[in-house]
């Protein structure tokens, strides 16, 4: 099994934990991350952009000169695509983007996705990560004990409401849950942050 170092909030290191190979030691496959990238920003996607046909744009119904004589172009119409106000081609309409894959796709992207993080060593495992109460200024001393990059994510096995708000104002810095994790997420931060508590659930979900 991969070992990585085990740290605690002063950024010191502990010991070692181990990682089930099943979940943080596979193959990478590419593909599958590409996948469950691309469904999850899909199904973000509002869908509610809209624009009006030619058959839709008020007015237009009069032709605006004769077809012949005139030495100008034949125009049937003031609201044609290619008039100032006219309708638009192909106008967007409303519509659904979402689509699902298969669910063990979503879980080889995610193994994927941890495995990728070990090998560019950007997990960091926390063996606990407590406040009493919300305080900005403790949350950014234990990132920067532990020499974090820019963008971070901070995984934890429940909800802390004392470690969520005191993250909450730092710009580049988000939290989640191990339940609600997603490949996205993990590979859109430089530092991947996770208590060891999170790490067992991850693997209990996954190996």
């Amino acid at each position: 099994m991969a070992k990585v170092a085990l740290y605690n909030v002063s950024g010191q290191s502990i010991g070692e934990i181990e990682l089930n190979d099943n979940v943080f030691g596979i193959d990478v496959n590419e593909h599958a991350v590409y996948e469950a990238v691309k469904s999850l920003l899909a199904n973000k996607r509002q869908g509610t952009q809209s624009a009006k046909s030619r058959g839709e744009v008020r007015g237009g119904g009069r032709k605006p000169w004769r077809q012949k004589g005139t030495g100008r172009a034949r125009q049937g119409s003031t609201r044609s695509p290619n008039w100032v106000g006219g309708g638009i081609v192909f106008a967007p309409k409303p519509r659904d983007y979402s689509y699902r894959i298969n669910r063990k796709v979503r879980q080889l992207a995610m193994k994927s996705a941890l495995t990728s993080k070990v090998q560019d060593a950007e997990l960091k495992v926390l063996d606990a990560l407590t406040f009493e109460a919300p305080k900005t200024k403790e949350m950014l001393a234990v990132l920067k004990n532990l020499n974090v990059g820019k963008k971070t994510l901070i995984v934890l096995a429940e909800v802390n409401d004392a470690v969520i708000k005191s993250a909450n104002n730092l710009p580049n810095v988000e939290t989640t849950l191990a339940s609600t994790l997603n490949v996205y997420d993990i590979l859109n931060n430089d530092s991947f942050i996770m208590t060891e508590a999170a790490v067992r659930k991850v693997e209990e979900v996954y190996a």
